[in-house]
């Protein structure tokens, strides 16, 4: 069963709503975020991302910036303001991007059942990015961003989200990138938190270093608790649950700097010893278990030679691992994506035109287009307990920052 938890949301109000809602922490770098934030000093970028607010090069795990992410978040309570509900309460959060709706289920849930594994995992996190989310959720005592997951779709869970949508929104606005965000208040939590329990697992979409981040705050602050109950808001952190069949997961396109040591001509000939390539093949893979190779201002659709055997275990035979295994490692000496330097990431939003550009810019000497990774492949790795390759989904849209804030 999933165990779910109302909450006392801290938030803007409605009318501050947009200006204070910001992106993910980890989807811009600092340049970007300060350009984002510059000229509105209630976005919570400032908080989220306080080294924006301190002078060029300033280490971003260092001890002011977390000092000034205190001041930070502080300042925004006491000018924007942030306002703490009467009442614990669960929440809908809608998101519509051109065609595609979305909405999830906005609630605490327990950092037991992230340990016991019931909230199911399929990425490995990085000792770096936990101890900074955890030291920011320990000066701020508090979660800001929500980690994103999801569930097999319940037909009674539906109907509930449907019937709590006819209430007035507390938020409803567009951000800049045309994104809409509408929040609502749901009048009746009980019956959410009871027909969670009829859930058998959550997973994990994106967010996995503040899932770990906090389980470890969780462990830090137990510590630190004289009489611990597993009571403390400490033990539950902040999501979003949205069902497995309305998610977007577009591809997560990878280009290299360099052909180790290859001419062009030479990579080509080697890529062909395993791999069927068309020339002026299409930018965008048309099915699993095909790719798009931009190479020399040209694209080469690529597919599985007839006599090389596909893989069959349930992450080996990925597009991502494919690649990784049959061409990026063997051919082009990647062999960690995490910490190699020679290769970047290049999520589906930026389009295939980011990969010619990349490449036309001479940042990249080829680059990659995937078809993207399915929720049921996600769903079937993270029940097997194994762990998808790095940077192998990209969830558009994406959840806001600052809007609904759990207190620890």
């Amino acid at each position: 069963m999933a165990d779910i938890r109302p909450f006392q949301a801290l938030r803007p109000t409605a009318e501050r709503a947009a200006q204070v809602a910001s992106v993910p922490y980890d989807v811009v770098n600092t340049e970007e975020a300060r350009a984002l934030a510059a000229g509105n000093p209630f976005s919570f970028l400032h908080v989220s991302r306080p080294e924006i607010d301190l002078p060029d090069g300033t280490d971003p795990y260092s001890d002011p910036v977390y000092r000034k992410a205190v001041d930070n978040f502080e300042k925004l309570i006491k000018d924007c303001p942030l306002e703490t509900e009467d009442t614990p309460s669960i929440y809908l959060y809608r998101l519509i991007m051109g065609d595609h709706e979305q909405v999830g289920v906005v609630a605490c849930c327990s950092v037991d059942e992230y340990d016991n594994d019931r909230i199911r995992k399929h990425e490995r996190t990085r000792r770096d990015k936990e101890d900074d989310r955890t030291r920011h959720l320990i000066a701020l005592r508090a979660q800001t961003g929500p980690v994103f997951l999801t569930y097999r779709a319940s037909r009674e869970i539906d109907t509930m989200v449907m019937e709590s949508m006819m209430a007035n929104a507390i938020f409803d606005f567009s951000a800049p990138d045309g994104i809409q965000h509408t929040v609502w208040r749901v009048p009746d939590p009980v019956r959410f938190v009871h027909a969670f329990r009829e859930v058998p697992f959550l997973y994990i979409a994106d967010g996995h270093h503040r899932a770990a981040s906090a389980a470890r705050a969780r462990a830090e602050l137990k510590e630190q608790s004289f009489g611990h109950t597993g009571d403390e808001e400490y033990n539950f952190f902040l999501t979003v649950m949205f069902p497995d069949e309305q998610l977007q997961i577009l591809p997560y396109n990878r280009a290299v700097k360099d052909l180790n040591g290859l001419s062009a001509t030479e990579f080509l000939e080697t890529v062909k010893k395993s791999f069927e390539v068309t020339e002026d093949g299409s930018p965008e893979p048309a099915s699993r278990g095909m790719w798009g190779m931009y190479l020399d201002g040209r694209w080469y659709q690529l597919s599985l030679s007839a006599g090389v055997a596909p893989p069959q275990g349930i992450v080996d035979s990925l597009d991502v691992s494919i690649l990784q295994d049959r061409l990026l490692y063997p051919i082009l000496g990647i062999k960690d994506v995490r910490t190699d330097k020679r290769i970047d990431f290049i999520g589906g939003m930026r389009g295939t035109k980011e990969l010619e550009r990349v490449v036309v810019e001479g940042k990249a000497a080829v680059a990659f287009s995937l078809f993207p990774t399915t929720i049921e492949d996600l769903l079937r790795v993270s029940d097997a307990g194994e762990i998808m390759p790095p940077k192998s989904t990209w969830f558009e849209p994406k959840l806001r920052d600052g809007l609904l804030i759990h207190t620890i």
